[in-house]
Order: structure tokens, then sequence, then C-alpha cells
């Protein structure tokens, strides 16, 4: 589903507001609501699309512990839609497919020099992104950087964590669909060292089948960055799957352990797409999210579970 221009004024807002909205590391922001007990201490950054920064709307405060703000790219503040009796949801997704321009509407943030309050993912150990995601419209997009207009995408992106030398593309940990050997897959996708090999863990099952139309899902992906062990979870139950990456990507073997993420703060976050601080789009996805959660653990199997009951849609 092709989004319409309702907020031509919001694109302005977006500038250097986006890329600088949290390069200074906040105050402890207050309990995020529906997140299990146990999960709380390790919850970096949530966001319900309930708490609009004060005055700017085309921002998203985080309920986590960094209080890491995110901006609501290009559509601003019409991005939050009413989705159940009293909930909003954040809806994203492509607004020009023939033409190659910056007005797809995703949220993020962004800095070249790395986002200080993101520094829990800054040499962890381990990672997990989760929430729940609804699809609205037609994906993978068109490639609107593509003169073929039959072109489409190779992924949908969905949720993920930046490396700390990321153009705004490549991820420390990332959910998405994406073409795995022909097929499009739903993944974890993981990168231990900036600049290094990416490892992913590709669901069996057909994305079309776990993200059905019309239908809220929660998924959540797991990294242990000392083990190389990642995970996908849907409705709170573990996915079969398999490894894409032959090999020792993440550079595990013949060094001792603990095993970390580089020793760099992340360059931001990204959601429903690639390239946070707005400068060229890609792999949009036309649908919306809720409850979007970013730890600096991995969790468990019960905790999955357990997530999952407590905040059901």
């Amino acid at each position: 589903m092709l989004l319409r221009r309702r907020v031509a004024a919001a694109t302005a807002l977006l500038g250097a507001s986006v890329v600088a909205a949290s390069l200074a590391v906040p105050a402890q922001a207050s309990p995020a609501p529906g997140v299990a007990p146990s999960l709380k201490k390790n919850l970096v950054s949530y966001y319900d699309f309930e708490h609009p920064v004060g005055g700017d709307a085309a921002q998203e405060r985080d309920l986590g512990r960094s209080g890491t703000d995110i901006g609501l790219i290009n559509g601003g503040a019409a991005m939050r839609v009413r989705d159940g009796a009293r909930r909003h949801a954040i809806q994203l997704g492509q607004v020009n497919p023939s033409t190659a321009g910056n007005d797809d509407w995703k949220a993020g943030v962004y800095s070249a020099t790395g986002v200080p309050s993101l520094h829990a993912f800054n040499a962890a150990r381990s990672a997990t992104v989760a929430g729940w995601f609804k699809m609205t419209g037609t994906n993978p997009s068109p490639n609107s950087g593509s003169a073929n207009p039959n072109d489409v995408y190779n992924a949908v992106g969905l949720i993920g964590v930046l490396t700390g030398d990321s153009d705004g593309h490549a991820v420390r940990a990332l959910l998405e669909i994406i073409d795995v050997s022909g097929t499009l897959r739903l993944v974890a996708l993981g990168r231990r060292i900036d600049g290094g090999s990416s490892q992913t863990f590709a669901a069996n099952e057909d994305w079309r089948t776990l993200l059905p139309q019309n239908t809220w899902v929660h998924l959540a992906a797991t990294f242990d960055y000392d083990t190389g062990k990642m995970s996908l979870y849907k409705n709170g139950e573990p996915l079969d799957g398999f490894y894409t990456v032959s090999g020792d990507p993440w550079k595990l073997q013949g060094t001792p352990s603990p095993h970390l993420a580089s020793a760099t703060d992340p360059r931001g976050i990204k959601i429903g797409g690639s390239f946070p601080q707005n400068t060229r789009e890609a792999n949009p996805c036309n649908c919306r999210m809720d409850g979007l959660m970013f730890l600096d653990r991995a969790i468990t199997p019960r905790e999955a579970q357990l997530q999952y009951r407590i905040a059901k849609r």
C-alpha cells in the first residue's frame, strides 16, 4: 500500500534534528509498560508510539533506560495511527515507487560519530531486537533507485541496531525479510565486528505465512556474539531455521572467550528501512509496528514466551 503525502511540512523538521536527536545521554526514562520484569534492566530502548517528544510530535520518546528518542521520518506525527480502541502504532511505507527521492516513511536516529546513549551495545556480549509487526501493503517494494520499473528491493527492513561504522545500512543486530538464495525469508542478521562479515539465521517457514497480511505478529531475534548462536521467535515460540554463511564469519575460532561486539557506539537505530539520516531510500516496509524493544542481552525462550503473553495485542 503506497502512502499519500499527508504532512509536507514534516520533511523540513528532519534534517539536523533527526541526526542529532540522541547525541547526549539523557536522564533515566520512566519505566516501560508491558515489559516482562526480567527484561526491564536490559531494555536499552523501547518505543510504544504513545509518547511524542514534548514540543516535537515528529519524534518519539524512548521509554527504555537509554532515552534515545527517534525521528518519525518524512511523515512526522501523521505516522502515529490509531490501531485498536486506545492504542497507536507507527505506519511505515514507500511513498513514490517511481522516484529516487528521500520521502519513504521510516524511523530512527543516526550520528556519524556514534550515538552515546546506545553505549550498552558497545562491546556487547549479546543483543535482542523485538516488537509487533503488521503487514499493510505489498512487500517488497519497487526499487525506486532502479531504471527498470520491474525491479523490486531484495529486502524488507524491519528493525535494527547499526554498527559503529555504519553508513546507515550496515547493522550489528537486525530483524528483516531478505532474499536468501533466491527465496525471501524472515531472518536475524548480525555482525560482530565493524566492517566484518555478517551471519544470517533464516526461518524455514514462508515469510508470508509468518507475517500474514493485516495481522499483528510478535517477532524477536537474538544474537549471542560470544557463541555465534542466533534465534528467531514468533508469538513467543522459537522458529526453525538455518545459518546461511558457512565457516566463521564472526571470527570466533582461535580466540579466547568472551567474544564481544566491536567496542564502538552504534551509529543509530533503523526502523522500516535503511539510512535513518534520510540521505537515500532502501528496503521500505509497507507495514505498521508497535512495542519495539532493543535489549543488550539475548532473551531466553521462556522470556520470549512471557513477553509475548504480557504484551499481547
